[in-house]
């Protein structure tokens, strides 16, 4: 529908720039039909039909565009497709943290290992490593030595969050 609303605009524009060429050529034909003494054979009269041939092919290529757009012109058609996903709500539900589903992992670690993952359950699965040193009593390289062993074993992730790390208890398969 816009195409053909944009050819109707560039016809009647190419009918305004006619009527422009139009009135220039007769005011320049009355100049020079007084000014002229030489008659037909003056050289002003081959630069007018010069400028008026000029005129008429660039009114005729805009008129040729605006009649495409009119009859050919096609609109893009944008098409959105929304599709919906229905999943269960079961599937969302957020597993507790607690020391029963650990239980098993916990008989094979060391005491410090079993303090710093306790603290780590106790804390709901995140804890900054700077809140766990506070709340073990061991040292900074203490608790970092015991997380890159339980790292190791694929029970707790260490994330940088800023200047300190975030200690995330991953799930036991």
């Amino acid at each position: 529908m816009r195409n053909r609303i944009v050819g109707f605009l560039i016809i009647g524009i190419a009918a305004l720039i006619g009527l422009i060429v139009y009135l220039f050529n007769r005011a320049l034909t009355d100049i020079i039909s007084t000014a002229c003494s030489h008659g037909t054979s003056c050289p002003m009269w081959g630069t007018l039909t010069l400028q008026t041939n000029i005129g008429i092919g660039i009114i005729v290529f805009i008129m040729l565009i605006g009649l495409y757009l009119v009859f050919f012109g096609e609109e893009e058609r944008i098409v959105t497709k929304i599709r919906t996903v229905k999943q269960p709500a079961a599937q969302f539900e957020l597993k507790r943290v607690s020391k029963e589903n650990y239980a098993k992992v916990m008989g094979t670690l060391s005491d410090e290992e079993k303090t710093v993952l306790e603290k780590i359950i106790e804390a709901e699965g995140t804890i900054f490593q700077s809140a766990l040193v506070e709340a073990t009593g061991f040292q900074k390289v203490g608790v970092t030595r015991i997380l890159d062993r339980l790292e190791g074993k694929g029970l707790v992730e260490r994330r940088r969050r800023g200047m300190s790390n975030v200690v995330v208890l991953k799930p036991v398969g």
